[in-house]
């Protein structure tokens, strides 16, 4: 377009009521469209306006020209500046939008003066770019939290509810605790429950990240938004339905999103103090260069434009929040909540770890780990009569050894006259013969080595008798989890300094379980306050300090501790709502992925800081020299934002 033919083109003369009345039909008309399509929509409109302006004015078009941008302008900026001048009127302060409709009006109207319409368009252009940003960061913002919410299966909307034998369809929020549910194979389960009655797979992938069905059978507790297999179920509903697991996740990823981690924090603060800088500085560069460098008035005003534009510390605002929303939706996806961003940055600095033990380290539940038997008896035999024994025992250990003849497919009398002794165990009568299981108060010389080999491994041995000759020992103890001495071999490869279990048990099994776990640190018989005292320990010499556990005793230490992580499944209320991250499936090997995605995050937002500072300096440096003009000070600033803005999705993969 012909620069010099612009500038000899008159200004076509619209009277003021026509200029009002225009004004107001576009506001409204496109106030409208903003709010009912969002930026994209008025991004993609103001495009479509800077371009056929462009064409009006090649073609010498001049008022249709001003026409068409001035709805550009409106289009918009409309968003901008209503944020702008909100932020303005309610919280004193100045922001970037604001800065940003400044240094586009001042291009217009330096066009209009000089009658120059082209720098017009520089301003649109201005617009538009800004307008582009800020609807793709909306995107970027928007498909962050579909990525979060698309871990859950949406529940459905209603739940068949089995009453005087039919079942009956009524919404979800009318359920109450105790009512009795009817799933279909295929159907996704409605709300958390127990199960009453069937046998089936369930897919908790959502929920846990277990990658593999789940069987689930009577008793066994099944989560809202997990999809059901082949088999029916009727489940109990234990709590109300707004207290459901998934319910429970929703609202902290809805947390997540309203809590800027104290590095964004950092970077608001900055942003407004230093929005005031440019704005001094930029009337510094709008009055002085005439007088000092001998610069024209209209060049001095149009550098101090570019230096508005460029100035802006939209790239440093983008280098954070992005990365971290997108750093909680890859953990979510893996089975790791994060409960706001400032967890994710914590996690990738941590330099110790404490976990619980009990339900952290082990699984929680008693197993029968040995049986040796008396010379003359056989294996069944010893675990046939214990079960006789404990069939009617609801003692930890009693359900433990029901569990291990079950599963070795024995079968047994049931026993009679049963009595329970304090400090002594179990007394029953089988097959007219009497039977003991309890403590070692029997004699048997050749038991007693393996009995005491046993509990110095930290297990609980039961004694088998009939009448007063011992038959065999059976051994049960709490295991260790199947993957966590993986998880913690993994820890110490990627630097964790020291690796420690705060239990309350016994030294002796505290210590069986810190050796099989090659734990750098054992304390154990501690109370919760003790727990909190070594988590403030390790916090002085280490600064940053994670606390693993699941239980109500973990709660303090969980809180104090630089970063608390929970066990989402067996995790009880209270450690949940202390914990700053959770583990949906309880698998410690995340623990590991936690680390790296903090580490991989942290490095991410270095690099965007360091790349928006350097290039908010060559552009300034640009502006100083006279190297750029306004669209390419657009261009670098608002590319610059988006580039940092893509580096931090990077972390969605």
């Amino acid at each position: 377009m012909s620069k010099c033919s612009l500038r000899e083109s008159s200004t076509p003369r619209l009277d003021i009521p026509t200029v009002k009345l225009i004004t107001a039909m576009t506001q409204l008309t496109f106030g409208r469209i903003l709010h009912k399509y969002g930026e994209a929509y008025a991004a993609a409109i103001c495009g479509i306006l800077v371009f056929f302006g462009w064409l009006c004015l090649n073609f010498n078009w001049i008022g249709f020209a001003l026409l068409i941008l001035t709805a550009a302008y409106v289009i918009g900026g409309y968003e901008s500046t209503k944020e702008g001048l909100t932020t303005l009127w309610e919280e004193k302060e100045l922001d970037v939008d604001l800065l940003m409709i400044v240094a586009a009006l001042g291009a217009a109207g330096l066009g209009l003066w000089r009658r120059e319409y082209y720098l017009i368009i520089d301003g649109a252009i201005l617009i538009l770019i800004f307008a582009i940003s800020g609807a793709l960061e909306s995107f970027a913002m928007e498909r962050t939290e579909r990525n979060i919410r698309s871990l859950m299966a949406v529940t459905p909307d209603t739940a068949r509810v089995i009453q005087n034998d039919r079942a009956k369809e009524i919404a979800i929020a009318q359920l109450q605790v105790g009512d009795v549910i009817l799933v279909k194979p295929g159907e996704t389960i409605p709300t958390d429950g127990i199960v009453l009655e069937g046998q089936s797979t369930v897919n908790q992938a959502p929920i846990t990240g277990e990658s593999i069905p789940v069987d689930k059978a009577l008793g066994d507790e099944v989560f809202a938004g997990t999809l059901n297999g082949n088999g029916v179920l009727q489940l109990r509903v234990h709590q109300p339905p707004e207290s459901s697991l998934i319910q429970r996740v929703i609202r902290l990823v809805e947390q997540a999103q309203n809590q800027a981690p104290p590095s964004q924090q950092f970077v608001e603060r900055f942003e407004r103090g230093y929005a005031k800088v440019i704005v001094l500085l930029g009337i510094i560069l709008g009055t002085l260069p005439p007088f000092i460098l001998g610069w024209d008035w209209e060049t001095t005003i149009y550098r101090m434009l570019i230096f508005l534009v460029v100035a802006s510390p939209c790239a440093l605002m983008a280098s954070i929040m992005p990365t971290l929303l997108s750093g909680i939706a890859c953990g979510a996806r893996q089975g790791i909540l994060f409960k706001n961003g400032a967890q994710l940055e914590k996690i990738g600095r941590v330099r110790a770890i404490a976990f619980d033990k009990t339900g952290t380290l082990t699984t929680g539940q008693l197993e029968v780990t040995d049986i040796i038997p008396a010379a003359q008896y056989s294996i069944e035999k010893v675990l046939e009569l214990a079960a006789a024994i404990e069939s009617g025992s609801e003692h930890p250990i009693g359900e433990a050894i029901i569990q291990a003849a079950q599963q070795a497919n024995l079968s047994w009398q049931n026993a009679t006259n049963i009595q329970a002794k304090t400090g002594k165990g179990i007394i029953g009568e089988v097959a007219g013969e009497k039977v003991t299981v309890g403590k070692a108060i029997f004699d048997s010389p050749e038991l007693q080595q393996a009995s005491h080999t046993l509990e110095t491994a930290g297990k609980t041995v039961v004694w088998v008798s009939i009448a007063k000759e011992t038959i065999g020992l059976i051994a049960v103890a709490d295991t260790v989890k199947p993957e966590a001495a993986s998880a913690i071999a993994h820890l110490k490869q990627l630097g964790i300094e020291t690796t420690a279990m705060l239990t309350g048990d016994n030294q002796r099994t505290a210590q069986s379980v810190a050796q099989t776990l090659q734990l750098d640190r054992v304390d154990a018989q501690l109370l919760p306050e003790d727990k909190l005292t070594i988590i403030r320990h390790l916090h002085h010499k280490y600064q940053n300090v994670a606390m693993v556990g699941d239980g109500i005793n973990d709660a303090p230490a969980l809180a104090a501790a630089t970063v608390g992580v929970a066990m989402g499944v067996t995790g009880t209320d209270v450690a949940l709502e202390s914990a700053d991250i959770i583990l949906m499936s309880d698998n410690l090997g995340k623990l590991s992925q936690a680390i790296k995605l903090g580490r991989r995050a942290n490095r991410i937002i270095k690099q965007n800081i360091t790349f928006a500072i350097f290039f908010i300096c060559l552009l300034l440096l640009a502006n100083l020299f006279g190297s750029i003009n306004l669209p390419l000070g657009v261009i670098g600033h608002e590319g610059s934002t988006l580039l940092v803005t893509l580096n931090g999705l990077r972390l969605l993969k």
